[in-house]
């Protein structure tokens, strides 16, 4: 099975997400709102949204996972959690 697992978590104000392979049971990628990088930008969560699904595509694409499955935990698929994950599909991961 080469599918890797998005697991999505979300607090408050911040948004963060591994892609993780389970049969090996280690995170390959990971990306989070907290990240130097992405608290100085001060932007609206759902840009924050936005940003996190293009850096987490970007290094998956690094590392060539494109196939994954979206794990969004106990998160309804609304809100950020959706606008990550359109994101991510918008920037060629495949779930």
């Amino acid at each position: 099975n080469n599918k890797y697992r998005i697991s999505v978590s979300k607090s408050l104000n911040n948004l963060s997400a591994q892609i993780i392979d389970d049969n090996q049971k280690k995170t390959l990628v990971s990306v989070s709102s907290t990240e130097k990088e992405i608290k100085a930008k001060k932007i609206k969560k759902m840009e924050k949204s936005n940003l996190i699904g293009e850096i987490l595509a970007k290094r998956a694409k690094e590392k060539n996972i494109i196939k994954v499955y979206f794990d969004r935990g106990e998160h309804k698929y609304h809100g950020r959690v959706k606008t990550f994950a359109e994101t991510l599909r918008k920037n060629g991961l495949k779930f």
